[in-house]
């Protein structure tokens, strides 16, 4: 599927039950190749390669304690030893709707990053948490590593 993102190359092959493996450069290792997945890989890639975000500060799949429940986020930046952007992937075929949001606004609780990040690959949301005045501003765009707080 044709994702809104710059074109990537990457490294696939195929797991010996005939499945589609993808290379992860920030894992080092294979994972299957799912459209959620794609969508992680090429979002990923932009962050690095146009907007300068180190891949070594990124941190993908980890586990957060949220209610009591153990539930998994796709991907946290960290800048100053501190996690300051929140990343969930969908499939394409997902539309990001207030569902989505209030999901990566349950991780946050446990985070508490200032930036939101919401991709299915086609539609992109960008949302800085401002502290002082308890709100919410979805930006143009997602700014660069050199930006974020």
């Amino acid at each position: 599927m044709e994702l809104k993102l710059p074109k990537y190359e990457f490294k696939i092959k195929k797991d010996p039950a005939g499945k589609d493996l993808i290379y992860d450069e920030f894992r080092k290792k294979y994972v299957v190749l799912t459209p959620e997945e794609w969508v992680r890989q090429n979002f990923l890639r932009f962050l690095k390669s146009e907007k300068n975000y180190p891949a070594s500060l990124m941190s993908l799949e980890r586990q957060v304690s949220v209610n009591k429940m153990i539930k998994r986020f796709d991907a946290v930046i960290y800048k100053n030893g501190k996690p300051v952007v929140l990343i969930e992937f969908k499939s394409p075929k997902v539309k990001i709707d207030q569902k989505v949001m209030d999901q990566i606004s349950r991780y946050n609780l446990s985070l508490n990053v200032k930036y939101l990040i919401v991709s299915n690959g086609i539609s992109h949301y960008c949302c800085s948490l401002e502290i002082e005045s308890q709100s919410i501003v979805f930006l143009k765009k997602i700014p660069s590593y050199h930006d974020i707080a």
